[in-house]
C-alpha cells in the first residue's frame, strides 16, 4: 500500500510512520505541506493518508497561506474515500471538513493522560484497551461532524477519537510521538508547561512516563494495520 503522511513541524519524529511501512511492506512519503505544494495526482495510488499534528490551529487559515491547500487535498481524498486518519490537528481539521468545528478549548491538555474508551465498536481499535495512557498536547477541540461516531474520551476533552463512515478515523492524543521528540516538545514548548494546572503535567513527570511510548507503538502500530485493512477500493 501507497501511504502519505503529512508531517507539520521539522522535530516532529516520523520514526513510528516508517518502522510500520517497512515492517508492513508499504510505501511511505513524507509531505510537509507548509512546505511544499500538494498535488491531487499524489493521491491516485495511494491507500491511506495520514495527518499528523501541528503548533497550528486547523481554523487559522487567514494566518498560514498552505493551509487551505491542505484542506482541499484532504478533502479530495476524503471525497475519494481513499483512509484518512487524523492525530490531533489532524483530528480538528477533518472534524471541520466534515461539517463540524475546531475551536480553543477551554484549558490546555499536556502530558500523559488517560483516554477512555466508550462502548462504540471500531475495528481499528479492536484491539486497544477499555482505558490507556497517551501523551497529549494541545489547546484547541473540536465539535464532532454530522454522522460521526464518538470514540473514547477524556478527562479534560470529552471528544478523544471518532470515525466518520469507514474511511475517516481521528485521535486527538498522540501514541505516535518518540522519547527524543517529547524531549524537544519540552524544550521549544516550555512556555505551555503553566505550573498548578490539573490537565497540564509537570515537566519531569512527563520525562517520568516516557517510557511509555513503547506501549504507545505498539498500539498505534495495531491500529494502522487495523485500518489499512478495512481500506475500500478508493475512487478515481
Amino acid at each position: 500500500m501507497n501511504v502519505i503522511l503529512l508531517k507539520h513541524f521539522d522535530f516532529d519524529d516520523p520514526a513510528v510512520f516508517t518502522d510500520w511501512a517497512k515492517s508492513e511492506g508499504h510505501r511511505l512519503t513524507i509531505l510537509n505541506p507548509t512546505q511544499q505544494q500538494l498535488d491531487p495526482s499524489l493521491l491516485d495510488d495511494t491507500g491511506l493518508l495520514i495527518i499528523g499534528g501541528s503548533p497550528t490551529s486547523a481554523y487559522e487559515d487567514d494566518q498560514y497561506p498552505w493551509l487551505a491547500p491542505e484542506k482541499a487535498f484532504v478533502k479530495n481524498a476524503i471525497d475519494r474515500e481513499i483512509k484518512v486518519f487524523g492525530i490531533c490537528f489532524g483530528a480538528q481539521m477533518l472534524a471541520g471538513l466534515l461539517g463540524g468545528r475546531a475551536y480553543p478549548h477551554s484549558l490546555k491538555e499536556i502530558g500523559w493522560h488517560t483516554i477512555q474508551r466508550n462502548d462504540e465498536a471500531h475495528p481499528a481499535l479492536a484491539a486497544l484497551p477499555d482505558s490507556f495512557r497517551s501523551l497529549q498536547w494541545h489547546g484547541d477541540t473540536f465539535d464532532l461532524p454530522p454522522g460521526a461516531t464518538l470514540l473514547a474520551g477524556s478527562e479534560y476533552c470529552a471528544n478523544q477519537a471518532y470515525a466518520w463512515g469507514d474511511h475517516v478515523l481521528a485521535v486527538q492524543f498522540h501514541l505516535e510521538t518518540s522519547s527524543p521528540c517529547i524531549h524537544t516538545m519540552l524544550d521549544v514548548w516550555e512556555s505551555d508547561l503553566k505550573p498548578d494546572i490539573p490537565s497540564i503535567q509537570r515537566s519531569a513527570d512527563i520525562v517520568q512516563e516516557s517510557e511509555r511510548t513503547v506501549e504507545s507503538f505498539a498500539m498505534l502500530h495495531g491500529i494502522l494495520n487495523a485500518f489499512a485493512d478495512m481500506s475500500p477500493v478508493q475512487k478515481i
